[in-house]
């Protein structure tokens, strides 16, 4: 089967094998869905267009065209006001049919995916913090003792870059913008004890794990990347270098038009961190798509027995 993840920031696809539970093609493609979202309260003409292109060029590298296609979207489509026309567009152009999704369900999906693959790797995956840093929201969900607690907030590395005018500006903001993440970790931790891992998922931290391994953005391999741990002296070494290099030598690290998001979705990441107690986590790459894909397997497992 096929899921499309339309993000804030990234339309990410992939083909994805129900029995072995894992990817056969996969695709991925920065579309900046939240581009100019904060100022305007709608998804732009040209950005609809690219999403557009991508979306049909995700169909053809992972060979769409005979598999059961499940597609969602996520926050800057439940924000934009346009957004419903922006999904009759989708649909009319690229035969796809986009749900929006809360930011809980996307929680659920996201950690459905990352548990199945702590599990894989032989990690703790029934007491853990996930954190899902995207372009327009951020979710924590949290599992602990067979309970799981879950917050989307409306803090994402496209929304945050976009509404200050340096990274600068966004870092001395962050204590407030983080304020209600802090809150919810807060009253958690005074029920229940501590979470045994920091897990983050998405962009930054993949991107982070990729850097400390050496591999550029033309050379992103999943595979190395999932199970990596990172110590806050690895992100903030990460941070440094990428501060210090011009704009084309970071591009080749982080992809093209990403580069300044990077850059703040490494410092919201960090003050996470702190909020949490972690000094360390470990970086998983599979994420909503895989999530939505293991869902809809689950279901057909069922339809069949």
């Amino acid at each position: 089967m096929v899921a499309f993840d339309l993000g804030s920031n990234t339309l990410r696809a992939v083909k994805f094998d129900c029995q072995t539970r894992e990817r056969v093609k996969e695709y991925e493609k920065i579309v900046k869905t939240a581009d100019g979202l904060q100022e305007s309260g709608e998804i732009k003409k040209i950005t609809i267009e690219k999403i557009v292109e991508a979306i049909k060029e995700a169909k053809e590298v992972i060979d769409a065209k005979d598999d059961e296609v499940v597609a969602v979207t996520t926050a800057a489509l439940r924000i934009a006001s346009n957004s419903e026309k922006v999904l009759k567009i989708i649909k009319k152009e690229t035969g796809i049919d986009f749900k929006v999704i809360s930011g809980t369900e996307e929680a659920n999906y996201t950690a459905l995916a990352v548990s199945e693959r702590l599990k894989k790797l032989g990690l703790q995956n029934e007491d853990f913090l996930l954190l899902d840093l995207g372009g327009g929201s951020s979710e924590v969900y949290i599992k602990k003792e067979q309970r799981s607690f879950i917050k989307s907030f409306p803090i994402g590395i496209v929304t945050l870059t976009q509404k200050y005018n340096s990274v600068e500006q966004m870092q001395e903001s962050l204590e407030c913008e983080t304020k209600e993440i802090k809150k919810f970790v807060d009253e958690i931790y005074s029920n229940f004890s501590k979470p045994k891992l920091f897990v983050s998922t998405a962009g930054t931290a993949t991107t982070l794990a990729s850097f400390k391994l050496g591999l550029d953005y033309e050379h992103y391999d999943h595979s190395k990347v999932t199970g990596m741990f990172l110590s806050i002296g690895d992100i903030k070494s990460a941070l440094s270098k990428l501060l210090s290099m011009d704009e084309n030598e970071r591009n080749r690290w982080v992809g093209v038009g990403r580069s300044d998001l990077i850059i703040s979705g490494i410092s919201i990441l960090l003050k996470i961190l702190q909020i949490a107690d972690f000094e360390n986590m470990v970086v998983i790459d599979d994420g909503l798509r895989e999530g939505i894909a293991i869902d809809k397997c689950n279901g057909l497992e069922a339809k069949i027995i």
